[in-house]
């Protein structure tokens, strides 16, 4: 601090004193009442504010009642995370990881915005696209969320991510869509199973907790369930890249949970290396005989570049691609040879139950 700036603070607060002094000397000598605004009736208050069509408050006072915090007791291990309502009697839609810890037997309770606290069971789980869908029982006056769809998602718009960051249930935070189809390992040791997601890339913050909560657009339709985030070093936290899963892809996989118990997913028969940096396309390791792979003349030693109109970087790439079509799809593949020449196939994709049991 300057010597100015010491004179000039030591000035106003040696005039602060005064005025202080002096308002107190008035307000005593006067010696009657002095109007304030404590225990005052306030106005305004009425009526219930009336919240602009798509403004983060509305869509929050939209979407919050559809939104609840899990606590989960695996006995061995607890966690916390969210989950929004797809139906009024209790269906709700989180991660795997969030749950996984009591699949072995445990305690899940959904705490919800009306203060209810509600114990939850599980009702289906697919580790390889880390959802799972629960029940909160004896439920019937559940709001269910709007879903949107991922389709229509465009980078550069707003969201809004809501859940339980660090315990704190009914956390709105709000950001953009910063990518599409961002490839990202997901779930945990505790799934038993690789995850990598086609994940929508946000930078509304998301913090540990907000894992299974709604990624919602203006409209306030869930778009993407938050499902990881990229930190920095040791701490944990956000740093502005949230990734969700495409709600086009949960929702397939949330009805099969609910009619089946359990999902399917879609199958090339290729194995390629993954978690390694981008190589300009999936290196083929192995072809699994009687696959679409295999089918299609694919063979070990070749490179696949292209899945329909996605460009294909890496091994992670290409499983969070053909994870998220349906089985059963038709899809064109772009191989480059072992001798690098590119031909252009089309595969009819296969299926396999996507089980915990891995």
């Amino acid at each position: 601090m300057s010597v100015l700036a010491g004179v000039l603070a030591l000035l106003i607060g040696a005039l602060g004193g005064a005025i202080g002094g002096a308002v107190g000397y008035n307000l005593a000598d006067g010696g009657g009442s002095t109007d304030t605004s404590l225990g005052q009736e306030q106005s305004g208050n009425e009526q219930p504010v009336d919240l602009p069509a798509g403004s983060p408050a509305r869509v929050a006072q939209e979407v919050l009642p559809s939104v609840a915090q899990l606590r989960v007791d695996g006995g061995q291990a607890e966690g916390e995370g969210s989950a929004v309502a797809l139906s009024a009697d209790g269906l709700l839609l989180t991660n795997n990881h969030v749950v996984a810890p009591a699949a072995g037997g445990g305690e899940i309770t959904a705490d919800f915005q009306n203060g209810r606290e509600i114990p939850v069971s599980i009702v289906g789980r697919a580790p390889s696209f880390d959802l799972a869908v629960v029940r909160a029982q004896g439920m019937n006056d559940l709001v269910p969320a709007e879903l949107g769809s991922s389709r229509n998602v465009v980078v550069g718009q707003e969201v809004l991510a809501i859940g339980s960051p660090l315990g704190l249930s009914g956390t709105v935070t709000s950001g953009i869509v910063s990518s599409l189809d961002r490839p990202v390992s997901a779930g945990g040791p505790e799934t038993g199973q690789d995850t990598v997601l086609n994940a929508i890339q946000t930078d509304a913050p998301i913090n540990p907790g907000n894992s299974g909560g709604p990624l919602v657009d203006m409209q306030g339709r869930v778009i993407g369930i938050n499902s990881a985030i990229a930190s920095a070093g040791r701490t944990g936290g956000s740093i502005g890249l949230g990734f969700a899963i495409p709600i086009d892809q949960a929702e397939r996989v949330a009805q099969e949970l609910i009619a089946d118990g359990v999902a399917n997913q879609a199958l090339l028969g290729v194995t390629v290396p993954v978690n390694l940096p981008d190589a300009g396309g999936a290196p083929v390791q192995e072809v699994t005989s009687g696959s679409a792979a295999a089918e299609a003349g694919i063979q070990p030693g070749s490179v696949i570049t292209r899945v329909d109109d996605r460009v294909i970087e890496s091994g992670n790439g290409l499983v969070a691609t053909i994870r998220s079509y349906p089985p059963r799809s038709q899809v064109e593949l772009e191989v480059r040879g072992a001798g690098g020449d590119t031909r252009t196939v089309q595969v009819t994709l296969g299926s396999q139950p996507d089980s915990p049991e891995g």
